[in-house]
């Protein structure tokens, strides 16, 4: 049971050193939490989405995965995603809002990004596939527990906020816009 608890209290530890660090994928779910809570949360369900993907690809195709072939490709199709979203968002924020609910769009564009994030898939190349083997399923839990509870708790806490100042709402769309441009700018630089 204690080999249980420790497996599951890392997965928890691993999910949120995973999650909380800013990045594109927290710039975006951010820029959806402006819009309304639920486009918040269904940007971090796509960014989940992705990391299960992701997590379920490298466990399967770890044998074959070359990532020293690939690695530049990933950041070039990671820059043009990153490129594409960060107009949308600098786009919404200089006009009118776009009605609240987007849904699958939403969605969509949040497992597209995380999908073509060359943390998120390198980190699952590497550390994630070293975490597989360590601790099997219950780090697992853990870990995509510590997503879930994010993908809630940070969506709350910029909408919350945005709607207590409306004033911050359009600087939080630049901010993400800006963000997702300048980690696009640096996944270029690493592919060239």
């Amino acid at each position: 049971m204690t080999a249980f608890v420790l497996e599951l209290a890392f997965g928890l530890v691993l999910g949120f050193s995973l999650t909380i660090p800013p990045g594109p994928m927290n710039a975006f779910i951010a820029s959806q939490s402006v819009r309304s809570f639920r486009e918040g949360v269904t940007a971090g369900v796509g960014a989940m989405s992705a990391d299960l993907v992701l997590g379920v690809l490298v466990y399967v195709l770890h044998s074959a995965v070359d990532l020293s072939a690939g690695l530049r490709w990933i950041y070039l199709v990671g820059a043009g995603v990153m490129v594409y979203l960060g107009i949308g968002l600098l786009r919404g924020a200089s006009s009118r809002p776009p009605p609240e609910a987007q849904g699958i769009h939403t969605y969509t564009k949040a497992l597209a990004l995380g999908v073509s994030n060359p943390f998120q898939v390198v980190w699952w190349l590497t550390a994630g596939l070293a975490f597989a083997y360590l601790g099997g399923w219950v780090l697992f839990v853990g870990l995509f527990g510590a997503i879930a509870v994010w993908v809630v708790v940070f969506p709350w806490a910029v909408h919350a906020g945005t709607e207590r100042r409306p004033s911050i709402a359009r600087a939080v769309l630049v901010v993400s816009g800006v963000v997702i441009f300048a980690f696009a700018a640096y996944f270029l630089f690493l592919a060239l």
